[in-house]
């Protein structure tokens, strides 16, 4: 389980995050949601021990401050929103990486079996700077896949944290990515996705935590967060849900079968 609770923290002595208590239980996929600057990444970061932070955070009955790096690299990983590589890496290498983290260091064909997952078979060879942002994006989805191949170890539930895992990506590979993490938490693991599509949280998310302006506005199921008044107050816009709009064409991506 994973416990959030009264955390602040400041960076570069600015405040960033205010008091927010939150809880993720095993087997669930919880979407962190808000507008820019809201304190999502940086949540985030407390959570996954990048940050440090005032109050408590524990995964798995861990005390995520006190942890170390190889007992925490075996329960969770982690996909940031953008990672930077200086050297020619090809795509294979890059998802070894992961291996050398967990628990699956002796399993040589998860890298394989975890490009699959990802759409990006044909794509191990390639060198990972000639790929598009998408494509990073899902090879760097795949690294931690390997990571923590298994939801569930011998520490429990296993963790993925995803910070904003389908913002490079076109319709199709936002539902296959969605569709991934969503049986992972089906599976028994963890899932933390900070998410801007308010629509594939609503469809994918067991609960969603709504933030603004560093604070929790709130947190539980999405019909229940992802209301007109709040999400109205977080974003600081008029918003309808579940209303047509008076003229012009939607479109919301369709998650029939997972």
């Amino acid at each position: 389980m994973l416990i959030v609770d009264d955390i602040s923290v400041a960076l570069n002595r600015s405040p960033v995050l205010h008091n927010v208590s939150l809880t993720a239980r095993p087997g669930t996929l919880t979407a962190i949601v808000g507008p820019n600057g809201s304190g999502k990444t940086t949540l985030m970061r407390a959570m996954t021990g990048e940050v440090a932070y005032q109050g408590k955070i524990s995964l798995n009955d861990l005390d995520v401050a006190r942890a170390r790096p190889w007992q925490l690299s075996g329960m969770r990983a982690v996909m940031a929103q953008e990672t930077q590589l200086a050297f020619p890496f090809t795509v294979l290498e890059v998802i070894q990486l992961g291996l050398t983290s967990g628990e699956n260091a002796d399993a040589r064909d998860l890298p394989l079996r975890a490009l699959a997952e990802v759409d990006l078979s044909k794509h191990a060879s390639r060198n990972y700077q000639d790929l598009s942002g998408g494509e990073r994006q899902r090879v760097q989805l795949a690294r931690a896949l390997v990571q923590v191949w298994n939801p569930v170890g011998t520490a429990g539930a296993r963790w993925l944290f995803l910070d904003e895992p389908v913002a490079s990506l076109d319709l199709g590979h936002q539902l296959q990515v969605m569709r991934l993490a969503r049986r992972f938490a089906d599976a028994g693991g963890g899932v933390i996705a900070v998410m801007h599509d308010l629509n594939l949280s609503a469809m994918f998310a067991d609960k969603v935590a709504l933030l603004a302006e560093g604070a929790l506005v709130a947190a539980g199921p999405p019909d229940a967060v992802l209301t007109d008044a709040q999400l109205s107050r977080a974003y600081g816009c008029a918003i309808r849900t579940n209303v047509m709009p008076s003229s012009g064409t939607w479109l919301l991506p369709q998650a029939v079968a997972w």
